[in-house]
């Protein structure tokens, strides 16, 4: 063999060496000897994802724009790729949860706080988020945790009477806690027969939930995988709407059904097989030709392939980019200062963002100043694709629709405001009588229809698919109930 073909022999070895992938621990290795016939498809998925392909010292190396870990430290097992032991066995003292599987502490729920090893930035921004917090946002919210009892209440007929058989908690966790994620409690232990004998495994009460405000053994709270889905932690499928479609649906928040319908969701059909989700950073033009819900609520995107402009750096607090909460409570309002919601009172000290005539809560919203600086910072992104008019014409339109919305839902709680004056309904529970539904659906259907109709641009959301067509319909329901038992004198919506 002549010197050039050796030195040919050697670069093709050297690349080769440069390409494979890291070695799996030990330890991690013996789990999957195991578990490829216990749980295949659980191997499977990891052995597709980037953690059984990159170490974290490989991805700490990465240049700023390209990284997708946030640590500055390396963790101990930096030099192998991330396994089954590196998540499952981390801060043991910490997991009530964990037990002794076959030599090794393992515990069952990987929790925010695991992941904080290798992100912990995106842990801190998560943790502080709405999202996080979702659990007791209905827990500790008073009014919230009697929307939910009362409307998972059994109800049966005995004799000629229709009566409450009790708020279900299994409901509650099937519904509302699906989303918002259930606490994980230790309750002893069980036994589940496998190929190499009987295993005892710890006994948990509300699982199986990756809810985004999961309450989890080792105290934190929140569930990465509600997003990422466990085992292959793809950010191609936590770019993707039908992700977010998982809980944001009609009809409270119909954001999936309003972006399949919009011209970003056309684009998205017709050619999203070939864009290109997995790119760090996100190129718009290049990887992505319209935006999905990570383009505008979280991901790093850039413009520019040879000197990329960043148009909005990656967070993992999904409202951090948004000026107003059109997740009307009962009225849209500026964002929260913090993801712990059921902390803000408004002027007559109710758990409510806003007082029933609509005006802010006097403290812990963001002011006037941030909501411009988070205006602009949109109209960021949307400069990838278009000219400033089409963002300063979308925005303003969105404000006059977000106004008119919330004053539907003025005129509902005036006339539920006449139904407790004239003692035909109790505001004691505001969700367990007929106008009381009424006027429920007018802002947490209806109008929050309207609301994002308007920001993703889904017409038929805002006119006849729960839009302003149910606004009207509902608001006439209202006030016909009322002439019936004489508490009004006409409709109050008179046909011309």
């Amino acid at each position: 063999m002549n010197r050039h073909a050796c030195a040919l022999l050697v670069v093709l070895i050297a690349g080769c060496m440069a390409s494979a992938a890291p070695a799996v621990s030990d330890a991690s290795q013996s789990c999957i000897e195991c578990h490829a016939q216990v749980t295949p498809g659980v191997v499977a998925a990891w052995r597709q994802s980037r953690h059984s392909q990159v170490s974290p010292a490989e991805g700490m190396a990465k240049p700023k724009l390209e990284r997708r870990v946030s640590a500055t430290t390396a963790p101990a097992s930096a030099g192998t790729v991330v396994g089954c032991l590196e998540c499952h066995g981390l801060n043991n003292a910490d997991h009530a949860d964990k037990f002794e599987h076959f030599g090794y502490n393992i515990a069952v729920v990987v929790s925010p706080k695991d992941c904080a090893t290798c992100h912990p930035t995106e842990v801190t921004e998560y943790s502080g988020s709405k999202k996080a917090n979702a659990h007791d946002t209905l827990a500790k919210n008073p009014l919230f945790d009697q929307m939910v009892k009362t409307m998972t209440t059994g109800r049966a007929v005995h004799g000629a009477r229709l009566e409450a058989t009790g708020a279900s908690a299994n409901a509650q966790n099937e519904a509302c806690y699906s989303c918002h994620g259930t606490k994980i409690e230790v309750q002893g232990t069980r036994t589940v027969e496998s190929p190499v004998g009987d295993v005892t495994v710890p006994k948990l009460t509300n699982w199986p939930n990756s809810g985004v405000g999961r309450m989890n053994p080792d105290g934190s709270q929140g569930a990465c995988s509600a997003c990422h889905t466990r085992h292959s932690f793809s950010i191609e499928m936590a770019r993707k709407p039908a992700t977010c479609g998982h809980c944001h649906l009609l009809p409270d928040v119909p954001a999936y059904e309003v972006y399949k319908e919009s011209r970003h969701g056309n684009l998205y059909d017709s050619l999203g097989s070939h864009w290109k989700f997995d790119a760090v950073p996100w190129v718009l033009g290049r990887d992505i030709e319209a935006p999905t819900c990570a383009t505008c609520h979280n991901s790093l995107v850039v413009a520019g392939e040879t000197e990329p402009t960043v148009l909005a750096q990656r967070t993992h607090d999904f409202g951090s980019r948004l000026w107003v909460r059109i997740f009307g409570l009962p009225y849209s309002h500026p964002q929260p200062t913090h993801g712990r919601t059921w902390e803000l009172r408004n002027a007559e000290g109710q758990p409510l963002p806003t007082s029933l005539d609509g005006k802010p809560a006097p403290a812990g919203l963001i002011g006037a100043a941030e909501q411009a600086k988070r205006q602009a910072g949109m109209s960021r992104v949307c400069s990838g694709c278009h000219s400033s008019s089409t963002p300063t014409g979308h925005f303003e339109r969105f404000a006059r629709t977000v106004a008119e919305a919330d004053g539907m839902v003025k005129a509902s709680t005036d006339l539920l405001k006449i139904a407790w004056q004239r003692k035909l309904a109790d505001p004691t529970n505001l969700f367990d009588e007929h106008i009381e539904h009424l006027w429920t659906e007018q802002w947490l259907d209806y109008a929050n229809c309207v609301r994002l109709g308007s920001a993703m641009a889904g017409p038929d959301y805002l006119g006849f698919d729960y839009g302003w067509y149910h606004l009207n319909r509902n608001l006439q329901s209202m006030g016909e109930w009322l002439v019936q038992r004489k508490a009004l004198a006409q409709p109050t919506i008179p046909v011309k």
